[in-house]
Order: C-alpha cells, then sequence, then structure tokens
C-alpha cells in the first residue's frame, strides 16, 4: 500500500509543472500588516541609476553564482557542469506559464528591479547593502521566468506591470510587499493600490 501511495505521489509530482520556490513568501494576513506599514511616498534619483551600483550574480557557494544557484532551485532535474551551468532540465515560469528545457531561454528577475529599487530609497544605501538585495536567496526577490517575459517587465512595478498568469498575481503582490518591506522601501500610491487589489484576489 505505502509503494502505491508512493506511486501515486510520484505521478502527480511528474503530471504537474515545477514551481519556482523562493522562500519568504509570507501569508496574506502577514503581507497586509507589511502593505499597511509601508511609506507611500514619490520616487526620487531616478536619473542617477546604472546596474553597475548593484553588484549582481556573485559567488555563493564553489563554482556557483547567484543566476546558476537559482536556476538550480527552481528548476526540475537540473544537472550541471563543473563550472555551474546548467546543461539540462526543466523551468517553470510562473509569470507565463511557459515550460523550458534551455537554462538560456530564463532570466534570473528581481522581483523588485534593482532601478525601481533605486527610486524607492536604495540610493541611499551602501554598495554592500545594494549587493545583499541583488543576490538575496533568503528573501522571495529572485526567480527563474522566461527571459523576454523578464524584460519586457523590465523596471516597472504593479501598477503597470502583472503577470499574465492571473493566478500567481497574489503570490507575486506577497512577494513584492516582503521584499519592499524587509528593505524599507517607499511605495508610490498607484503601486500600494494595485498592491492591495492582487492582495485581495489570495485566500491565504
Amino acid at each position: 500500500m505505502a509503494g502505491l501511495t508512493a506511486a501515486l505521489i510520484t505521478i502527480g509530482l511528474l503530471a504537474s509543472p515545477a514551481e519556482a520556490a523562493p522562500t519568504g513568501i509570507p501569508s496574506k494576513s502577514t503581507a497586509q500588516t507589511y502593505l499597511t506599514a509601508l511609506t507611500v511616498a514619490a520616487e526620487a534619483n531616478a536619473d542617477s541609476y546604472d546596474r553597475d551600483l548593484f553588484p549582481h550574480w556573485i559567488t555563493i557557494s564553489g563554482t556557483c553564482n547567484t543566476r546558476e544557484t537559482v536556476l538550480k532551485r527552481d528548476g526540475t532535474n537540473v544537472v550541471v557542469s563543473s563550472a555551474c551551468a546548467a546543461t539540462s532540465g526543466s523551468w517553470y515560469s510562473p509569470y507565463d506559464g511557459a515550460t523550458w528545457t534551455a537554462a538560456s531561454d530564463l532570466d534570473i528577475d528581481h522581483v523588485v528591479p534593482l532601478a525601481e529599487a533605486w527610486r524607492s530609497g536604495a540610493s541611499a544605501w551602501t554598495t554592500s547593502r545594494r549587493q545583499s538585495f541583488a543576490n538575496d536567496l533568503t528573501r522571495p526577490q529572485l526567480i527563474a521566468v522566461t527571459d523576454n517575459v523578464n524584460q519586457s517587465k523590465s523596471d516597472q512595478d504593479p501598477s503597470t506591470w502583472q503577470p499574465s498568469v492571473t493566478s500567481y498575481r497574489c503570490t507575486y503582490a506577497k512577494m513584492w510587499i516582503a521584499v519592499k518591506y524587509y528593505y524599507s522601501l517607499t511605495l508610490q500610491s498607484s503601486e500600494k493600490t494595485a498592491l492591495q487589489t492582487m492582495l485581495n484576489t489570495c485566500s491565504s
């Protein structure tokens, strides 16, 4: 009986797309508390943003950098070379529902974009803190998604961009809120309204 149950569980897992799984996604009630506590303010310092001010894809372990670490975490049956490059595997992009078998088809999205963070308070941070933000594997800030979806999102906030898979918008909002709260970043009024609307779709 145990063997049959295990087999059924295995079949179920294989039949479902592998969901990317960043850590630290709060419950709806916690996310609501965080959202209420965040400061609403106009963005600033947009003209001085430079991506190089956020050192990213640093070495995490051995030969593996941040990108490679997220690809291994978010994929299924990922095989890597001695240099930690993903040579095979399968990745499900929760933003658009697409599945990919080549790592080159995926970008690692900063849920709260680096430029958005800069305009929301990160311009006052040290380089060390910006590096921590850009490589954060503890908060739900990094996720493997379809490359052109990430590029179309660019540095937009939820008032102008949301995942096309509507069922994922609840999770996306909770991720965004958690990151902004942890790093004490500000919100625009339109951004807060959009996040509240998305959060309202959550069941828990």
